[in-house]
């Protein structure tokens, strides 16, 4: 549930197909830069309704699969 709704942002976000995002996929696969990655933050927080995600916090996540990592930590599942 957590992939799916991650896939869904980022394919409005960076203008793809959801099918096309994997967990493989990486941010800098997406054509993302520092400022997409502080949208898309911003964009999970209020999705998912979590805490300010911090500096380090974003600077750890490389693709897909990392954010899912960090969300269900944060939702704890």
């Amino acid at each position: 549930m957590i992939f799916e709704r991650l896939a869904r942002i980022l394919a409005e976000q960076f203008g793809l197909d959801e099918e096309d995002i994997t967990e493989e996929t990486g941010f800098e696969d997406l054509g993302a830069d520092s400022v997409d990655l502080v949208e898309l933050s911003m964009n999970l927080e209020e999705e998912f309704g979590i805490e300010e995600m911090s500096e380090e916090d974003i600077a750890s996540i490389h693709n897909v699969g990392d954010m899912v990592s960090y969300l269900r930590s944060k939702l704890g599942e």
